[in-house]
């Protein structure tokens, strides 16, 4: 341990953007940091994702309309979120607490607990930006469009909402032909639209390996390849991180950031809130005009973002098993519900079809901190906001870890809750 009671060394199971961020916020405060993950940086659903960095759409998951669109579309195989058929008890246990979630209190709850990370998360990407991350961050708004000014009433309510907790987001509300300006690729369908100001994105696989880039540069190791199968005690103290092919690292403390897999570990280091992978499907087409921006399409769960030229289009929320296969018709279901309010849209020419799993709680806050177990911490859970939070849940948790004191922000977010 250092000098002053806190850790010299510490390894990072997870090379994601929570993990690196973590990483890197532990060496700005001269921490030896090893990270190590069981395929590669950025291989998990840190690579595929819409890439917004978005506070003023970062809203819980268990808000109680979910419930009533979930129960919906149960079995409809084409719908946005999709729960397969299938004998798996921890799932069903899982969305039966979910649903015990879907109430305004626990979602007020979590938009509570959330404010401090959508307060403090773009400045959280400046600091990185500023010293040595050397992909950008792109300002731009997020316009969302819908069918009909009815349509966006919701979206209108649920940003209301969070402005009243205390949270300022600039919005704008737009209709018939003054909606078509705003972005070229909304066909005649799309008569009302909402403009989130404020907003960025980036290419979110090539900011995770600049990410990984600069915490290498700045003395830290990363193994990919290492499958962690245990985290040990040392007879004299410490901590020593297994893997299966019987390589070690030794440190003083260990940090978990591996998504929609953390119960795996986290189990028995006493994190009891069950993590589930919601997984997310992307692809990129060829556009006929440039995308000025990033497009969302709430009543279909499309997220659509500039990406290289092209767009990414990104959606549906599939609660299966983390490692299952790609299924395209989950892909087909995408374009099916987007198709009809995008227009110049090369559909044929897709490429980079991409499935991830983003690791959902049943009650909409996150799991970031210290565990039962000495030396042991916990950052995952995010959602959909594992992009737009990672780098301030870096923050905070490297303050608790080098310190040993809770910051306020992380109360609500408890791992072992």
């Amino acid at each position: 341990m250092g000098i002053d009671g806190g850790p010299r060394t510490a390894v990072v199971i997870g090379a994601g953007v929570v993990g690196l961020s973590t990483a890197w916020f532990l060496q700005e405060r001269g921490v030896e940091v090893t990270v190590v993950d069981r395929d590669g940086v950025a291989a998990g659903a840190s690579w595929g994702n819409a890439g917004w960095l978005s506070p003023g759409l970062a809203i819980p998951l268990n808000e109680p309309g979910i419930l009533r669109y979930g129960l919906r579309s149960l079995l409809d195989r084409s719908a946005p979120l999709h729960v397969p058929a299938t004998p798996d008890l921890g799932l069903w246990s899982f969305l039966t607490r979910f649903a015990m979630n879907c109430t305004w209190k626990s979602w007020g709850r979590a938009v509570q607990a959330n404010l401090p990370f959508n307060e403090e998360c773009l400045e959280a990407f400046d600091v990185l930006t500023a010293n040595g991350v050397d992909a950008p961050t792109v300002e731009a708004p997020i316009l969302a469009a819908f069918e009909s000014p009815r349509q966006a009433v919701g979206l209108l309510h649920e940003l209301q909402r969070i402005n009243r907790s205390g949270l300022e987001i600039r919005y704008t509300a737009f209709d018939g032909d003054d909606l078509g300006r705003q972005a070229p690729q909304l066909s005649s369908r799309a008569r009302a639209g909402i403009r989130l100001d404020g907003q960025r994105y980036v290419d979110p696989g090539e900011f995770t390996r600049s990410l990984a880039r600069s915490v290498t540069a700045r003395g830290g190791t990363i193994r990919s390849g290492f499958r962690v199968t245990e985290v040990r005690s040392g007879a004299g103290g410490g901590l020593t991180v297994r893997s299966s092919e019987g390589d070690s690292v030794k440190a003083d403390a260990v940090v978990l950031a591996t998504g929609a897999w953390l119960n795996g570990l986290g189990a028995s280091w006493g994190v009891r809130v069950p993590v589930r992978a919601g997984r997310g499907y992307s692809f990129t087409v060829p556009t006929d005009e440039p995308v000025p921006g990033p497009v969302y399409l709430p009543a279909v769960r499309v997220a659509c973002t500039p990406y290289q030229g092209k767009l990414r289009v990104a959606g549906t929320m599939e609660f299966r098993d983390a490692d299952a296969p790609l299924d395209r018709r989950r892909v087909e279901a995408i374009i099916a519900s987007a198709r009809s309010l995008l227009t110049g849209v090369s559909w044929d020419e897709r490429t980079d079809t991409w499935v991830g799993p983003r690791p959902v709680t049943p009650d909409g806050r996150p799991l970031i901190g210290a565990t039962h177990a000495p030396g042991r911490f916990v950052a995952g859970g995010h959602g959909m906001w594992g992009l737009t939070h990672g780098p301030v849940t870096g923050r905070m948790l490297a303050e608790q870890i080098t310190t040993g004191k809770q910051p306020a922000a992380l109360r609500d977010f408890d791992p072992t809750r």
